[in-house]
Formats: structure tokens, C-alpha cells, sequence
């Protein structure tokens, strides 16, 4: 029982004439007869009587039609799927990202991406470092905009930018007033940092480490904005991702944003994307166009 031979019984039992339907299949009338009869045989009753100049369903027929109808139906769909998630201009991308990246770098590369792409849809996912390589692995996601590399050998990654790290203080803390500062500075003061689940928290271990000193935890968050509450709370200072646009020059009314002078003071961004299965062509053409919008150093101070 072939698609075509489906294709043919639905048409001639709508109405359409044997010799009509083999003229729009580009077949001989004798062979989408054959198929009709074979038809019949493989669902074991008649299903096509004549009327007249036409074919009418019998009352196995029409039964078998509904089913049929539903049948092509679902695969008309699933096959219009498939184009358009193969399409490069009319597909979907499934992006995952970190959640310190959804104020500036998502919002940055989806959007000037649908510039140029219209019609491409996006599949948005927020996550936490520990589940990326399940992401990829699963094909749930097809790219995830994550920081650092990560380290399993069969997740692909290239750097789109080095993020600075500043110290984010409150208003009223002796340190406010400057706008560089070292981490060793603020070693005895309490440490308001993100949970271990993020890669962020190795990274500000990592640099107080550096720095000559031991953290003191005063609070443990899941994300960056419950942090910079608890900064602004005076309950300890925080090394983050330095804020975008006017924030970065201005700082925030409760916080002050400090630019931190140690070496190795910020944290590589970059595409990951699994190397067991090819990127679909819409998730490689936003693939490229986030490597040009690294190339052009789209993110700099400056724009």
C-alpha cells in the first residue's frame, strides 16, 4: 500500500475521473486503475464503484477514505515540517543560553539575525550549566550561547568574545567612588556569588584564588538579578559579568560597577553545538552569523 496509490483512490473517490488523475500523476490510466484494484485487495473489499463515467466509494470505500483523508493529512504535515526546519530561510533554531546573557547578547544576535531571516523561528531556552551536554546530546537544542567551554569531547565551541568581569558594590561602600579596582581589595569582605551549578562560581573562585585569598560566601543565588539585590542590600560585594550600555557607564541608583584590574578577569563566550549530528541549516546560517558578528567586534564598549 503505496502513498500514491492513496493519492489516487482519494481523488477519484472526490470525484476526479480515472483518466483525469492518471493525466495530473503523469501515469497511464491502465496503471492507476491497477493501483485502485490492488488497493482494494490489500484492505480486502471493493472500494470503487462505477457511476456512471465515474468512480463512486463504496461503503467500505467511504470508510476507508476518512482514513485515508487523516492519514495524508498527517503526513502532508509532517512532511511541510520537515522543509521548513530544513529550510534555511524558513526554518527554527533551538537556542539555549545562559541566563546572564538574555539582557544583551541574545536579544543582540536573534535580533539582527531575524533582520536578515525573517521567517526563521527561534526556540528559546534558558539553562544552567549542568544540563548543556544533556541538551545537545538529546537534540533538544541545536547551539547553546555558553560560557566556558565545555568539556566534553563530543560538544563542538567557538569563542565569539571575551566577557569582562567587574566587582558590583553598593553605593556606600569605601570602594564605591573609584572605577578600577583589584580583587585582593575586597578580600575580607563577604561574597555574594552564584550557586556551584554555574561555571561563573569556578571562575570567581578561580580569580580569588589568584588573588591571594579565600571567599567569604554570604549568599549563594540561582541568578544574577537576586544577586545584584543582595549587593544592593550591603550584604557583600560580587564579581559579575560587566553590564552593557548606559548601566556599564552609570552604574545602577543601588550599585556602583567596578572594573576589575587582575589578569584573567573575564570569561570566554561561545557557540557549542554537538559534533554527533550536523547542524540544521537554519541553526548554521545563525551559527555564521553569530561568528561574523564576532569577527566585526560587534559587542565592543563602543557600540
Amino acid at each position: 500500500m503505496d502513498v500514491e496509490s492513496l493519492r489516487w483512490f482519494q481523488s477519484v473517490a472526490e470525484g476526479a475521473t480515472v483518466t483525469e488523475t492518471s493525466r495530473l500523476a503523469h501515469m497511464t490510466q491502465s496503471g492507476v486503475s491497477r493501483a485502485l484494484d490492488r488497493l482494494g485487495r490489500e484492505v480486502g473489499a471493493p472500494l470503487l464503484e462505477p457511476h456512471g463515467r465515474l468512480l463512486r466509494p463504496t461503503r467500505a470505500g467511504e470508510l476507508f477514505k476518512a482514513g485515508v483523508d487523516r492519514a495524508l493529512a498527517e503526513l502532508d504535515g509532517a512532511a511541510s515540517a520537515v522543509r521548513r526546519l530544513t529550510d534555511p530561510e524558513q526554518g527554527t533554531v533551538a537556542l539555549a543560553f545562559h541566563l546572564s546573557f538574555g539582557t544583551w547578547l541574545v536579544p543582540d544576535l536573534v535580533g539582527s539575525f531575524l533582520t536578515q531571516n525573517p521567517q526563521v523561528r527561534f526556540e528559546l531556552k534558558q539553562l544552567q550549566d549542568d544540563v548543556i551536554a544533556a541538551l545537545l546530546d538529546e537534540g533538544r537544542v541545536d547551539l547553546v550561547i555558553t560560557s566556558p567551554r565545555p568539556p566534553e569531547p563530543d560538544i563542538e565551541w567557538h569563542r565569539l568574545l571575551a566577557e569582562p568581569l567587574c566587582l558590583a558594590v553598593p553605593p556606600g561602600h569605601r570602594l564605591a567612588g573609584r572605577r578600577r579596582v583589584r580583587l585582593a581589595e575586597v578580600g575580607d569582605d563577604p561574597l555574594v556569588t552564584l550557586t556551584r551549578r554555574y561555571s561563573l562560581r569556578a571562575a570567581v573562585e578561580a580569580l580569588c584564588e589568584q588573588a591571594g585569598f579565600r571567599p567569604r560566601i554570604a549568599f549563594e543565588g540561582e541568578d544574577l538579578l537576586t544577586m545584584h539585590g543582595f549587593v544592593a542590600a550591603g550584604l557583600g560585594v560580587a564579581v559579575v559579568p560587566a553590564p552593557r550600555g548606559a548601566v556599564a557607564e552609570t552604574g545602577r541608583g543601588d550599585l556602583r560597577f567596578l572594573r576589575l584590574a587582575d589578569p584573567l578577569a573575564s570569561r570566554e563566550v561561545g557557540l557549542a553545538w554537538s559534533a554527533r549530528r550536523p547542524l540544521p541549516p537554519a541553526a548554521e546560517a545563525f551559527w555564521r552569523h553569530g561568528v561574523a558578528r564576532a569577527a566585526a567586534d560587534a559587542w565592543s564598549p563602543a557600540t
